[in-house]
């Protein structure tokens, strides 16, 4: 047994020292590998960190970064930080259609204020094609006081028929998308009468100037059928403009309206804050600071330290119009006596408008008037590159401009619903686009939809329809490419860690 111990032992011996005598293979040290884009790294960081559909998408995992060279190779792979930004969405046009990037943050963030280079002219959401022809026309939907289009005489129910001298037909009639992507732009009018066109001679030339867009379009109270109505007609939910929603509240409030009605036809939404303020000042003796409007769910990561239910306010918040910092409170008008609320609607209703409607109804009937709404019960906040969590403004990486609006949270009312993903059906459908041949101002009591919503209030008709109805009219399938935020639903910087 000895010998053969020694007789391993001694093998080994040889073995190793024929080893050591080899030569050996140099070390290879891999170098690290280098960012290109820096821009790539903040958007991949705040996606994993805020993104609702974070834990769904693989390419957010956390591990993906656990190697950092494998890491940074994956981001040096995308040469456009938009691109990157466009590959993290979950299932775009499916599940996530409503996240986006931002090229320029401040430009963004003027846009949630109410101020754009625009020429003020709002429009529906479709187009229509006129009798059997070939023609395509598009009424304007409102104008903004004291902006190009107002200062050139255009107004609500104008029909466009023409962009740049050139006639819209169905297959070119996307050129209306001019309105938002040039600075100078001639429009062309025309009459339609009985599914024929008629073009009006001269066109308008006008320039983009930086507006400010009040959201409160009009508001009025009606006596009629021995009530007093409130009739607002609100555009946008912006925040820097609570305080003018509270004047006009407190309008209604000395007036003694015993009923309302909610215009958000061409709401596309806004301020979630906002949108809270609105429903406590419309349903004003609900308890406030206790009761839910609505709670806020974010991903598995974010939702212990941000969720939040906005509760009913007694507090009103008021924002700088020009830069969105905190500006005070004031006490919030708060109706005592509206039991029921009408919502006139449309196909560009959606997120925090739709958000207010969702919020009311466990509280109060709403009833809704006009057309589907779009059905966005998610929202969002503006991602930027900062340290931390990505929402300091004030903190930003002065090396570039970009930001993000992802989708971070969902939202659910007091009953914990939120299941009007495929939007709201009207109680009552009219389609405004049918009856374009006369589209009156609103707060005439003979404007269609508005009509209608009164004949339902009061139990009244007149005998006879007030929509003028043409069955040659049909829309066509052609994409208006609005601003990105004209639906969206989101918390400013200053709302995300707000507390009541």
């Amino acid at each position: 047994m000895k010998k053969i111990l020694l007789l391993l032992a001694f093998t080994f011996l040889i073995f190793s020292s024929c080893k050591k005598d080899e030569p050996t293979e140099p070390e290879v040290i891999v170098p690290d590998v280098v960012l290109n884009n820096e821009i790539n790294e903040f958007i991949w960081e705040g996606m994993n960190y805020w993104y609702y559909w974070q834990a769904d998408q693989p390419t957010l995992a956390d591990n993906r970064k656990t190697n950092r060279n494998e890491f940074y190779k994956y981001l040096n792979g995308f040469s456009d930080p938009e691109d990157l930004f466009e590959s993290l969405v979950f299932q775009p046009n499916v599940v996530d259609d409503f996240s986006w990037y931002i090229p320029d943050v401040d430009a963004q963030l003027d846009g949630f204020r109410g101020i754009s280079k625009s020429y003020g002219i709002g429009l529906p959401g479709r187009l229509i094609r006129v009798g059997d022809s070939n023609d395509v026309v598009i009424f304007i939907s409102f104008v903004v006081p004291d902006s190009p289009a107002a200062v050139a005489g255009l107004k609500r129910g104008d029909i466009i028929s023409r962009v740049d001298g050139v006639a819209m037909n169905i297959d070119n009639a996307t050129i209306i998308n001019k309105i938002f992507s040039q600075e100078n732009i001639s429009l062309g009018l025309a009459n339609v009468t009985n599914g024929v066109l008629s073009p009006i001679a001269g066109d308008f030339n006008l320039t983009a100037q930086t507006i400010t867009s009040n959201p409160i379009n009009h508001f009025s109270v009606i006596e009629e059928g021995g009530k007093k109505i409130g009739y607002l007609v609100m555009n946008s939910f912006t925040a820097t403009f609570n305080g003018e929603l509270n004047d006009v509240f407190d309008f209604f409030s000395a007036q003694n309206v015993d009923e309302l009605i909610l215009d958000l036809r061409y709401n596309g939404g806004g301020s979630v804050l906002t949108s809270a303020l609105l429903a406590s000042m419309i349903k004003g003796n609900v308890p406030a600071n206790t009761s839910a409007f609505a709670r806020l769910q974010y991903n598995s990561k974010r939702d212990a330290d941000e969720g939040f239910t906005y509760p009913f306010l007694n507090e009103n918040y008021l924002y700088n119009k020009t830069t969105s910092a905190f500006a005070g409170n004031e006490a919030l008008t708060r109706l005592q006596n509206i039991a029921r609320l009408y919502v006139i609607t449309g196909t560009r209703t959606a997120s925090a408008s739709e958000m207010m409607i969702n919020g009311l109804r466990p509280y109060m009937p709403v009833k809704i008037v006009g057309e589907k709404t779009v059905g966005k019960n998610e929202g969002s906040i503006t991602v930027v590159d900062s340290p931390g969590d990505y929402s300091n403004l004030s903190a930003r990486n002065p090396n570039h401009t970009v930001g993000m609006q992802p989708i971070v949270f969902q939202v659910y009312n007091s009953a914990n619903q939120s299941d009007y993903t495929l939007g709201f059906n009207p109680d009552i459908e009219v389609i405004e686009n049918q009856f374009y041949a006369d589209i009156k101002e609103f707060g005439d009591t003979n404007e269609a939809l508005l009509r209608t919503v009164l004949n339902d209030m009061l139990g009244t008709s007149t005998g006879k329809s007030p929509l003028i109805f043409d069955t040659q009219v049909q829309t066509i399938d052609k994409t208006i490419k609005f601003p990105k935020f004209s639906l969206d639903m989101y918390l400013m910087d200053n709302e995300i860690n707000i507390n009541f």
